[in-house]
């Protein structure tokens, strides 16, 4: 079953504040360990990465300069 890689809570504090994902620096497909570095947000001008809580094959599921909300899905790991 696939779970969830999403944009974290704690990233900023306006309910509706939006982020940006600025690179991913992983290949869709590929697979990822737990803890690692998988993508760039960018979040009112402050640059957050984002790890993958999961290991396994990733898939991605928003794309880099797409828009982002907190507690979105960006990725799924199966």
């Amino acid at each position: 079953m696939a779970q969830a890689i999403i944009v974290p809570d704690d990233l900023w504090e306006d309910d509706d504040a939006e982020g940006v994902i600025t690179a991913w620096l992983i290949d869709d497909n590929s697979e990822v360990q737990s803890g690692q570095l998988v993508a760039d947000v960018m979040v009112e001008k402050i640059q957050y990465e984002i790890h993958s809580p999961f290991s396994g094959k990733i898939s991605i599921t928003s794309h880099e300069e797409e828009v982002v909300t907190k507690g979105c899905t960006i990725a799924e790991v199966s």
